[in-house]
């Protein structure tokens, strides 16, 4: 994995070594939160989802008044498509429902911070240093977890999670942000994992689009994150000049 040598750089208002307790200290409260919030919607009525949405949106403003105006951008068109992306595959699609059948409003400053996230470790110290072991174990484990579910002695066979991870493993070969990518399977698997379990969704048997057969949820659900943010890092320098652009007319019939 040539691309793990050069690791990418995240700009920011800090130094590096400002960064280091910030980075994890993001990481660890979105764990936590992403726990909290899914086990509660599990159970609690749909008016909580607005709730949740709120103290969403508050942490995410939060996290994202330290960061670069490139950061905050790609975080914005990541929380678009990917909360665009949530309709068409739920709502229109119904390759996974919600509880309610809808998209809780909490799911847009949910996506803002596992983006957001999924930054924050491909950044940090732990994943600088030890990169190509955090890449071998990442291969590692969602392999392992494909291989079982395309095997057949899976409760469900997950087809769909072998297609995702050979995705996957294409996107940290040849992508622009390996180490997002890998921070992106922590937290992805791991709101996959809380969110089905806790009944707040659940994938359909069979993918609607391909036909085959997929988990609940599938093992290689990160690779949907990677194309995040290929169209958030895609997407950002455009919206950044746009703005400025706007900014620029406004400035000038106020002159």
């Amino acid at each position: 994995m040539r691309k793990l040598l050069s690791l990418p750089r995240f700009p920011a208002r800090h130094t590096q070594a400002d960064h280091r307790a910030r980075d994890y200290f993001i990481a660890g409260f979105t764990f936590v939160a992403v726990t909290i919030c899914l086990t509660t919607d599990g159970f609690a009525p749909k008016a909580m989802q607005y709730v949740l949405a709120g103290f969403g949106w508050l942490f995410l403003l939060y996290f994202l008044k330290d960061e670069c105006a490139s950061v905050r951008t790609q975080v914005a068109v990541a929380v678009s498509f990917a909360v665009a992306g949530e309709y068409f595959a739920s709502v229109y699609m119904q390759g996974y429902i919600y509880r309610f059948g809808n998209v809780p409003a909490y799911v847009p400053p949910g996506h803002g911070l596992v983006y957001l996230t999924a930054v924050a470790l491909g950044r940090s110290g732990l994943f600088q240093r030890h990169a190509r072991r955090i890449a071998l174990l990442v291969v590692a484990i969602c392999g392992l977890w494909a291989g079982w579910g395309a095997s057949g002695y899976a409760e469900r066979q997950d087809l769909i999670g072998a297609v995702l991870f050979a995705v996957f493993i294409g996107y940290l070969l040849y992508g622009r942000s390996p180490m997002v990518y890998l921070g992106a399977f922590f937290i992805t698997s791991w709101l996959e994992l809380v969110g089905t379990t806790a009944g707040t969704w659940a994938w359909a048997v069979i993918d609607p689009a391909s036909k085959l057969p997929q988990g609940n949820p599938p093992s290689g659900v990160a690779a949907w994150y990677c194309l995040v943010d290929a169209v958030a890092i895609a997407g950002a320098q455009p919206a950044m000049h746009a703005m400025e652009r706007a900014r620029a007319r406004l400035l000038g019939r106020a002159g």
